[in-house]
């Protein structure tokens, strides 16, 4: 069975010319990472919000064989911007503890313990959110989205604020987590090079699906050219922040 089965995904935001996403269908099997790729406003972000349902769509998307608002709490998702002030006084354990809050404290501790170890989170749980490097903010916040034990990953830039050795990092803990748990990750990256080592499927997006396909066929210089443009030369993103 798919891990994620997407057709004819169309998203029309009002007053806009053209669509942002135009017909998108794909399958991602379990055990994948797939990384999608295209220019800045080629409908990426658009893309992973309305698998979620967080903005309108039309098609239809199921995980797992089944919609999206059924399996919801077995999907995890790191958006590139937090959702939350980060100037407000809350440590990293209270942050990790926003999936769990509601079970009672006995019932916490096991998933809570389990993320604390697996993305090596002691060492700053408890420092306020605000004073996190960009590696160690991105850690967390993979941590918690897999705290219900999530058998689906969306991603979005998770290099993006952290710099070479903690992209690296993040990355090499996505292929054991993918590994070890069988689990399928859709991730939006603009670091080819990342794209090229990481990913097991390539999906090119401008608005419309371009491509599908290994890396190895994906990346070759006709098809970035083709989705880029001139701009093709100047895929690298910035790394700033800190491991």
């Amino acid at each position: 069975m798919d891990a994620l089965t997407v057709d004819h995904l169309t998203v029309h935001f009002d007053g806009a010319a053209q669509p942002a996403l135009d017909d998108v269908s794909f399958r991602l099997e379990p055990g994948q990472i797939a990384m999608v790729i295209g220019p800045n406003g080629c409908g990426k972000t658009t893309l992973l919000r309305s698998i979620l349902g967080f903005i309108p769509a039309t098609g239809t998307v199921q995980v797992f064989g089944q919609p999206v608002k059924d399996v919801y709490r077995t999907i995890g998702y790191v958006p590139q911007h937090l959702s939350f002030d980060v100037t407000l006084p809350l440590t990293g354990r209270e942050v990790l503890r926003m999936p769990v809050q509601c079970l009672p404290r006995h019932a916490q501790r096991a998933p809570l313990d389990w993320a604390i170890s697996t993305f090596q989170l002691k060492e700053f749980l408890d420092q306020p959110v605000g004073t996190l490097s960009g590696g160690q903010l991105k850690r967390l916040l993979l941590a918690r989205a897999m705290m219900h034990e999530s058998r689906l990953l969306l991603l979005d830039e998770p290099e993006a604020g952290v710099d070479a050795g903690g992209t690296q990092t993040l990355y090499q803990l996505l292929e054991e987590l993918v590994a070890k748990h069988q689990l399928t990750a859709l991730v939006i990256s603009h670091e080819l090079n990342i794209v090229l080592q990481v990913a097991s499927q390539v999906l090119c997006l401008n608005r419309r699906l371009l491509g599908i396909g290994p890396s190895t066929q994906m990346l070759t210089p006709e098809s970035i050219f083709g989705l880029y443009g001139p701009s093709a030369a100047l895929f690298r993103h910035d790394h700033e922040g800190h491991t």
